[in-house]
């Protein structure tokens, strides 16, 4: 008897695990930690609740922090990674590298070693995708643009070309300091994002 429930102890927490809603990290910068609007309007919010919306068993934890560089995040992404223990894990750091003019090949080393400890740990990589005006010069935002592509092939993550795709161009979905999308934004830059995750998620 006391075998018996021993057992079925064991099942019950089999099940338990399997059941568990897996985890989807947010690693990034101020476009996606909400700055300048309310938590709950910007995109990583929004995110969540397309995925209850969908049954979809995954909790979204967002890591961003307003003002991080590729070099930050390089630094901090393994305490991120242990402590959640990611499923998914979306990259989106670089702009305030290129905001600042520093090397793009700086910039894609950081990235190649966040995304090489996500995949190492186990989580599937979606790398996000940045691009600049054109008054930082011609071959700066190239070099710069190309550099997440060429990342994304080599590392084969999946990829989102440019997080503020229909959006960067659009004043009137830009906050006053003309850098940030505002909260009308923000439903806009998850479709953009969804379309990549949404082929990653598990049928459970």
């Amino acid at each position: 008897m006391f075998i018996r429930i021993i057992l079925i102890a064991f099942v019950l927490l089999g099940s338990a695990a399997a059941g568990a809603a897996q985890t989807i990290l947010v690693f990034g910068d101020s476009l996606s930690a909400a700055y300048g609007i309310r938590q709950q309007d910007g995109w990583v919010a929004l995110l969540q609740q397309r995925l209850q919306q969908q049954r979809a068993d995954y909790n979204v934890v967002n890591a961003s922090v307003s003002g991080e560089t590729s070099s930050g995040g390089a630094t901090r992404i393994a305490a991120a990674l242990a402590t959640h223990k990611p499923a998914i894990t979306l990259i989106e750091l670089g702009a305030n590298d290129g905001l600042r003019g520093l090397p793009v090949k700086q910039m894609s080393e950081n990235l190649a070693a966040m995304v090489s400890a996500a995949q190492k740990a186990g989580s599937r990589v979606v790398l996000i995708g940045m691009r600049l005006p054109p008054n930082y010069g011609a071959q700066y935002t190239l070099e710069y643009e190309q550099a997440f592509a060429t990342l994304a092939r080599r590392q084969q993550t999946a990829f989102v070309p440019f997080l503020l795709d229909g959006v960067a161009t659009r004043r009137e979905l830009i906050q006053d300091d003309n850098l940030h999308p505002n909260a009308a934004a923000q439903p806009l830059i998850l479709e953009t994002v969804w379309k990549v995750i949404a082929p990653l998620l598990s049928k459970r």
